[in-house]
Parts: C-alpha cells; structure tokens; sequence
C-alpha cells in the first residue's frame, strides 16, 4: 500500500479509536466511580452500611466483569441498536464499549479507595467529619494516585477492547487491521496498525503513571 494511503487510513482509524476510548472511558468512569464508592463503604460497620445492598451490585459487578468483552458486544446488540440506531460503526462501538468499563471501574476504584488507612477515617468520624465529607475530603483525595492508576489501566484496556469491536465492524485501528492487514492479506498494514496500538498504549501509560506520581505524596517528599 502507498505511504500516503496508509498514512490517511492510519489517521482516520486512530481518530475513530480515539474517539471510541474517551467516550466509553469518561460515561463508564462517571457511572462506575459511584458504584465503585459504595461499594468500598457500604460493607457490614461502614460510613454507608447497606450489606444486602452491597452483595447485591456486588453479584451484578462480578457477573458484567465475568461476561467475555466479544460476547457482551453480540448480546447487548439489541440495546446499542436502541441507542444508537445500528450495531454497527464507531457509534455503536461505544455503547458496549461502555458497559464494560463501568464494572471494571467500579472494581478498581473499590479497590483503590480500600487502600486507604482506616485510621484517617476514625480520625476524620472523630473531629466529627459526616460520611459524605469522609468520602469526599479523605476517601478520594488519599486514593488519587491508586484512581489515576486506575483510570489508565481503564484506559489502555479500552484500547483493547475497540481493537477487538473491529471484529464486528467497530470501526477504528481493530477494523483497518482485519479489513486490510487479515482479510486483505496486507502484512504492512497490519504491522502499522500493531506499532500505532503499541505507541497509543504505552503513550497513555506513561502519562497515567507521571500522573499518578504527581498524586503521591509519598513520592513527594522523597
């Protein structure tokens, strides 16, 4: 294939990934931030004890988590059709692309926020702090460097996931490589799409993890 060619369609489908991944990434991060919440405070004796409640989004999570990302796209096409008006493009990528990353969010941001020591919380209870102002002035703020480790993880992992929607006809860097690199038998293509994915992922890696650096304070007074 032509240089320029390439190039065109190299640009067009990393805007179309670009696009896929900050849209899935920043709907999935807004819904799933607050389940991710409650679920690391709504256990059995903490700030918003709701147990039954827990287990409950807590089965919902792990179910939507245990569900493999090419299957959830095939079973949710009803509801991206519902959406979006078809079940194919870069549209309609989004929305299973979405509802993925709301339960893997969710977890990791449980899991981040679970790493904050229990005795900035009973010193916060102490000077009277109410549960809202825990979670927002101790909770969030302590675990920012494990959220934006997080969020990058979310991030290359949506990479992945609208590689693989090009299966489908997602659009984006997945669907040039099997259009032209596997059904085309271009091998130049598909390497180029395989360096650009390398280069997208380690590119929000390396920002993820300065960020995450920037949070720390540890780091900081290192």
């Amino acid at each position: 294939m032509a240089p320029d060619m390439l190039f065109a369609l190299l640009s067009k489908a990393l805007l179309q990934t670009l696009h896929m991944v900050a849209v899935a990434g920043i709907i999935g991060t807004l819904i799933g931030l607050p389940i991710g919440v409650f679920l690391a405070t709504s256990g059995k004796g903490e700030l918003f004890a709701a147990p039954a409640i827990n287990r409950i989004f807590g089965l919902i999570v792990n179910a939507a988590r245990s569900t493999p990302f090419i299957i959830l796209v095939v079973a949710i096409i009803p509801f991206t059709r519902l959406i979006t008006g078809t079940s194919i493009g870069t549209s309609a990528a989004i929305v299973p692309l979405t509802v993925a990353t709301v339960p893997f969010v969710a977890r990791l941001i449980e899991a981040a926020i679970r790493e904050v020591d229990k005795g900035l919380i009973e010193a916060a209870r102490a000077m009277g702090a109410t549960p809202v102002q825990i979670v927002t002035k101790v909770l969030l703020a302590e675990a920012r460097p494990g959220i934006t480790l997080a969020l990058t993880l979310t991030a290359v992992s949506l990479v992945g996931y609208s590689a693989m929607v090009g299966a489908v006809g997602g659009g984006g860097l997945g669907d040039l490589g099997i259009r032209y690199g596997y059904q085309r038998f271009m091998p130049d293509v598909m390497l180029a799409v395989v360096v650009v994915l390398i280069v997208l992922v380690q590119a929000l890696q390396s920002a993820g993890d300065a960020l995450a650096r920037r949070f720390d304070k540890r780091s900081r007074k290192n």
